[in-house]
C-alpha cells in the first residue's frame, strides 16, 4: 500500500512538471510572437523586452534572438555577448556564428570575425560565404596566397560568380600572376560588363 502511495505521488509530480514545462513553452512561443510583431515595426527595445522574462543564459534560442535584436538596435557590444553565448551552447551550429560576425565586424574585431568563419568551414568546408570572407580578409591583410586558396573554392563552386572572380583576380594580380588575373577579370566583366574595378584590373593585367 505504501508503495502505491509513493507511485501515485511520483506520477502527480511528473504530471505537474510536464504541465509547467508545456505552460512555459506556450508562454515562450507567445513572447516570440509578440517579439516578431515589434521587430516588424522596428521597435527593437520592445521586441527584446518581450523575450527577456523568459531569458535563460543556457538557452540557445533566447540568446540567438536577443543577439539579433540587439544588433538591429545597434547595440553591438550587447549583441556580441548574446551571440557568443549561443555559439558556446551549440558550437557546431553555423547560424549563430554567422550572426556573431555581424556585430564583431562593426566593432572592427576582425580577428574574431576570422575565427568564426574558420570555425564555420571546419563544420561546412564548402560554405561559400565563409570561404569568400576568409579570402577577402586575407586579401585586405595582403596575405594573397591565402586569399587565392579560399577564393578559388568559391569560384570552383560558383564559376560564374562576380564577387568571387573579381576578388580572385585582384589576389592573383598582387601575387604577380597576371595571366590568371586576366582570366578572372574577363569572366567578371562577362557577369558585370563595364565594371570599373574589373576593367582596371584587366587593363593592368595585360
Amino acid at each position: 500500500m505504501e508503495f502505491l502511495k509513493q507511485t501515485t505521488v511520483f506520477c502527480i509530480l511528473c504530471l505537474g512538471a510536464l504541465h509547467s514545462k508545456a505552460q512555459l513553452s506556450g508562454n515562450l512561443q507567445k513572447a516570440f510572437q509578440n517579439s516578431y510583431t515589434h521587430e516588424g515595426k522596428k521597435q527593437y527595445s520592445e521586441a527584446i523586452s518581450d523575450v527577456m522574462p523568459y531569458y535563460n543564459e543556457s538557452n540557445y534560442e533566447t540568446n540567438l534572438r536577443i543577439g539579433w535584436l540587439s544588433y538591429l538596435a545597434k547595440n553591438y557590444t550587447s549583441s556580441q555577448i548574446y551571440y557568443s553565448r549561443a555559439v558556446a551552447i551549440k558550437p557546431s551550429a553555423i547560424e549563430a556564428r554567422f550572426g556573431f560576425v555581424q556585430p564583431l565586424s562593426l566593432l572592427g574585431n576582425w580577428d574574431k570575425v576570422l575565427e568564426q568563419y574558420t570555425s564555420i568551414i571546419k563544420v561546412d568546408p564548402q560554405n561559400t560565404q565563409a570561404n569568400y570572407w576568409i579570402g577577402v580578409i586575407s586579401y585586405n591583410r595582403k596575405q594573397y596566397a591565402n586569399a587565392i586558396k579560399f577564393l578559388n573554392k568559391v569560384v570552383t563552386l560558383y564559376p560564374f560568380d562576380y564577387d568571387g572572380n573579381h576578388m580572385l583576380g585582384w589576389a592573383y594580380f598582387f601575387s604577380g600572376k597576371k595571366t590568371e588575373a586576366k582570366s578572372c577579370f574577363e569572366k567578371a566583366l562577362l557577369i558585370k560588363p563595364s565594371d570599373s574595378s574589373s576593367t582596371d584590373g584587366l587593363n593592368r593585367s595585360k
